[in-house]
């Protein structure tokens, strides 16, 4: 007799379980639908959790983000990997949410008589949108690459200038060249320029540098302010997956395009790898492929990114 009551508590458990957990009723429905009262309900909910006819499980996406954070950091060789969690792949919503975790990280790290090196563009603009109003002194700003365009196209650069100066209260050291000259002979006649070079050692002496990846897609900023022309652009998605400060690498991280290279205005690759802290911001799965060969160049020992570009780099 025992049997069949426990049988019969059983079915009428599951029931309950069943309009409750997948139909998403309220006690009270249930209670109206099965003509039982709402403490028998809820009794027999307790009941199904207690005998094992419901398994709750909560999924931590915290958690599951810093373990993903542990094994990016262990394949990379980085020193921090932080990681926002998304489900939409959609980029400006990406980049307000690596803005903001991006200007809370500076905040921890940032010292007094530290000097940061800033890079331009979209990312960097939502990181300088979310920026906290330092309490650090004698914090310096530089400019780590050309920042006037060749377009009427908006790189941010003067955007980000003006809120970091504000931040960090400091004039910030600007870069006032295109970021790609025409000729490289042109460029090294500027370089040798003593106000010039000054600038440039300034940005090569920063213990902080913050950039972004690009990538070689044709609605690439760098492709659309008027730097390269249509069979650069060609060359360049032939043989690049992006460009880190402007400079456009291969999958593995070398410099993709040595002549354009030769052109470009701005801090060496190499001298990313010698910072404090290089922190490369940059999210959406079309950065992928620039994220993974800043990375596997060694360019960066802090990664910020989103959870789904995250688990694509784990995956290569």
């Amino acid at each position: 007799m025992e049997k069949a009551i426990n049988q019969d508590k059983v079915k009428l458990a599951l029931k309950v379980c069943h309009l409750y957990y997948e139909d998403g009723l309220s006690q009270s429905d249930i209670g109206k639908q099965l003509q039982i009262s709402r403490p028998t309900i809820s009794r027999l909910l307790s009941y199904a959790k207690d005998t094992g006819l419901v398994k709750i499980e909560i999924a931590d996406p915290l958690k599951d983000l810093g373990t993903l954070a542990q094994q990016l950091e262990h394949k990379y060789h980085l020193k921090k990997v932080l990681i926002s969690f998304d489900a939409s792949n959609d980029s400006q919503l990406i980049n307000e949410k690596l803005g903001e975790l991006t200007a809370d990280y500076l905040q921890t790290i940032v010292q007094d008589h530290d000097s940061i090196g800033i890079s331009w563009g979209k990312t960097i603009k939502a990181v300088a949108d979310h920026l906290h109003i330092s309490t650090r002194n004698d914090v310096r700003i530089v400019q780590l690459k050309g920042s006037v365009a060749a377009s009427d196209m908006n790189n941010f650069a003067n955007d980000i200038v003006t809120k970091f100066s504000a931040a960090y209260h400091t004039n910030a050291v600007t870069l006032p060249l295109p970021v790609i000259f025409d000729d490289p002979v042109t460029k090294k006649i500027v370089l040798d320029d003593r106000f010039i070079s000054q600038i440039i050692r300034a940005g090569e002496a920063t213990n902080i540098a913050l950039f972004t990846s690009g990538t070689v897609r044709s609605d690439a900023m760098l492709f659309n302010l008027g730097y390269l022309n249509a069979a650069e652009i060609k060359r360049l998605q032939s043989s690049s997956v992006g460009d880190i400060v402007s400079r456009f690498i291969t999958k593995d991280g070398t410099i993709a395009d040595s002549a354009i290279n030769a052109r470009t205005v701005g801090i060496q690759l190499e001298a990313l790898k010698h910072k404090k802290y290089a922190i490369l911001v940059a999210g959406s799965s079309r950065k992928v492929p620039s994220i993974h060969g800043a990375l596997m160049g060694g360019y960066a020992n802090v990664l910020i990114t989103d959870s789904q570009s995250a688990t694509a780099l784990l995956a290569l």
